[in-house]
């Protein structure tokens, strides 16, 4: 299964972005401010205020120890751990990993849990079949 993660604005304080399943929409996604901290980049990673670098990542499926339950975690995100698909509404909801839900204000997004939820049962399923699971973030 293909994740394709596209950021679509990005502002000062976060970065929006639309996120598919196999190339079909899934949802928009709301991460912290983007500074091109990849190779040759000339901004710098803010410890918690930084979304991760663009690149294609294997996703798996742990227990986040920070909040207890099930969540998508990336793989080898170069300068950060844990970074996690996690449910939230707002820029302080995340210290660089990825809140899914439905962009209808600026800077936030909403149904998030619901999202989170549907987005596991989907990489679930996938795993089940055998499949690997991927993110490219763009």
């Amino acid at each position: 299964m293909e994740l394709t993660l596209t950021r679509i604005a990005k502002r000062k304080s976060y970065t929006i972005g639309r996120l598919a399943i196999d190339g079909t929409y899934f949802c928009d996604t709301l991460e912290p401010t983007w500074r091109d901290i990849g190779p040759g980049g000339k901004g710098r990673k803010i410890l918690g205020r930084t979304a991760i670098p663009e690149g294609r990542y294997p996703v798996v499926i742990t227990r986040s120890p920070k909040f207890g339950k099930w969540l998508p975690l990336l793989l080898h995100v170069p300068q950060f751990t844990g970074v996690r698909i996690h449910a939230g509404n707002t820029p302080a909801d995340t210290a660089g990993c990825i809140l899914p839900g439905l962009n209808r204000k600026p800077g936030h997004v909403l149904d998030s849990t619901r999202y989170v939820n549907l987005l596991k049962q989907r990489i679930v399923e996938a795993k089940e079949r055998g499949e690997g699971v991927w993110i490219t973030v763009e």
